[in-house]
């Protein structure tokens, strides 16, 4: 198999789930898959984001390139799934904003826990070698929410890519669905 410099992108996905085993506050780094996508987007005005550089999608490639693909199923390609994980997404965001903010105020405590789709929560903790004193719980509550989302995504990824084709993800991503929209409004 030929290498493409854009698989090493998929580094990026592993580095972000490793560090935040040694500290959540790394989770930050999930900000720039975030945010990263829309600035290219409306920087160059072609949805370079997805077709190149998007760390997941990369991943997917990576790992699933050797497998037995299936067509992926003409359901998946509808615009209601679309608009259903563009309004996760958005659910998504909104949860996180909103309850950083209460814990920030203290009226609720933070989430130390990672979560799969928001509500389910993951039956083991994260160990965080490294300890960081005196960090504010809003912090911390906005790393698990923001590690949280980006592992929901990656496994329902990975299980795309491996009932399917590798980046089928791509099909349902909300960052490629914006991307879309937002160019054909252009």
């Amino acid at each position: 198999m030929k290498r493409n410099v854009y698989n090493y992108f998929s580094l990026f996905t592993i580095l972000l789930f490793v560090l935040g085993i040694f500290n959540i506050l790394f989770a930050w780094l999930g900000f720039l898959c975030m945010i990263t996508p829309f600035i290219i987007l409306v920087r160059q005005k072609k949805n370079k984001w997805c077709q190149n550089y998007c760390p997941r999608a990369n991943l997917f490639s990576v790992l699933f390139t050797k497998t037995k693909t299936r067509k992926t199923p003409n359901w998946l390609k509808k615009p209601w799934v679309k608009t259903f994980f563009v309004y996760y997404f958005v659910i998504n965001l909104f949860i996180l904003i909103w309850s950083t903010f209460l814990v920030s105020q203290q009226f609720m405590n933070a989430m130390e826990a990672v979560r799969f789709m928001i509500a389910f929560r993951i039956p083991w903790q994260l160990p965080q070698f490294i300890h960081i004193p005196n960090i504010s719980p809003w912090a911390v509550h906005l790393s698990f929410r923001i590690y949280s989302m980006m592992f929901s995504t990656t496994v329902i990824g990975l299980l795309l890519g491996f009932l399917y084709r590798p980046r089928t993800w791509c099909t349902v991503c909300p960052v490629m669905t914006i991307s879309n929209k937002y160019l054909k409004v252009k």
